[in-house]
């Protein structure tokens, strides 16, 4: 029988119960030691595991294996992984180029096989890999071949993958996936001109790295970041648009602030979209996104702990979770 939305959302709408509190993060902040926050997942019965990194791997598995008995429409969780993707795309084509293995760099889940990719690369028949992909993974191809220029080649390849995510929240008939995907490609777009304008480029790259999207100022950016980095964030700090004057505000402190800020935006957007959705694909997604959220949070204090951080700045750089 096929799934309906509405035994979805039903379904996790229980689900989310099993979602990380703010309690039980305050928990974990008072671990002492990593080894006492592999304890405490472990009898939390987030995961298995003998480390963080398994433990995370063998949650995100049974959340992947959750989500596909439930979803009725499994492709719409695509857009998450064209990230992975490009990633993949890279490594591959900067290892098969240089001679040099990369195959533990790949990064799963993702919507193209591995092999295909290779041989992609191999052959130089980019025609294999899907048209929003293909030409900028052949100029991407030529660029380092030419030039070696890898920041370069990167560059087109994200920026294929940033305007894939922005037709994919239009076609998707989700105010929600718009709304979300417009603001990860201006953010995206802001710390490229940060990083460009920091260490000096052209023009011509920033044409090629920067995406357009709705209320992104490109030739207003694009002028500020050639007079250089204190420009182009008094610049920014003057924008409205995607609150990106509070994100300045918080890159001012630092940059690891500013990720948080960016990071809690999409947040906020996701839960005040699909928290009370009461039909379509927002639910899945949301509980997808809060799991993804738990992990970035749990990553951050084993970090925190490893280095002995104190307290109070793992908690200053913690994420607004879903649950």
């Amino acid at each position: 029988m096929a799934l309906s939305y509405e035994f979805s959302i039903g379904s996790v709408r229980a689900k989310e119960n099993s979602l990380f509190t703010n309690a039980e993060v305050e928990q974990m902040l008072a671990c002492k030691s990593e080894n006492e926050l592999i304890r405490f997942l472990n009898e939390k019965g987030y995961g298995e595991g003998g480390s963080i990194d398994e433990i995370i791997n063998n949650n995100t598995k049974e959340m992947w294996k959750y989500i596909r008995s439930v979803a009725p429409e499994f492709e719409i969780f695509n857009p998450f992984f064209y990230q992975n993707d490009v990633h993949n795309l890279k490594a591959t084509l900067k290892g098969i180029m240089a001679q040099r293995d990369y195959e533990l760099l790949l990064l799963s889940p993702c919507t193209m096989d591995k092999e295909v990719l290779k041989n992609a690369v191999e052959n130089r028949k980019f025609k294999a890999l899907p048209e929003w992909l293909s030409e900028a993974a052949d100029k991407a191809y030529e660029t380092i071949a030419h030039t070696g220029d890898a920041r370069l080649s990167d560059a087109v390849i994200d920026k294929a993958v940033m305007q894939k995510m922005l037709d994919e929240g239009k076609k998707s008939n989700s105010e929600f996936l718009k709304k979300y995907f417009n603001t990860v490609v201006f953010y995206c777009n802001i710390k490229i001109a940060i990083r460009a304008a920091r260490t000096g480029t052209s023009k011509n790259y920033l044409l090629q790295a920067l995406c357009e999207v709705e209320d992104f100022r490109m030739s207003a950016v694009i002028s500020a970041a050639l007079k250089g980095y204190d420009a182009l964030l008094d610049t920014l700090s003057k924008f409205s648009e995607y609150d990106c004057s509070k994100a300045i505000e918080e890159y001012s402190k630092s940059p690891s602030a500013f990720e948080r800020f960016v990071d809690d935006k999409l947040m906020a957007l996701t839960k005040e979209n699909c928290k009370r959705a009461s039909n379509g694909a927002e639910p899945l997604i949301g509980y997808y996104l809060g799991c993804e959220t738990q992990k970035k949070v749990i990553h951050i204090i084993a970090s925190g702990l490893r280095t002995q951080t104190p307290v109070d700045i793992i908690r200053e750089r913690l994420r607004e979770l879903y649950g």
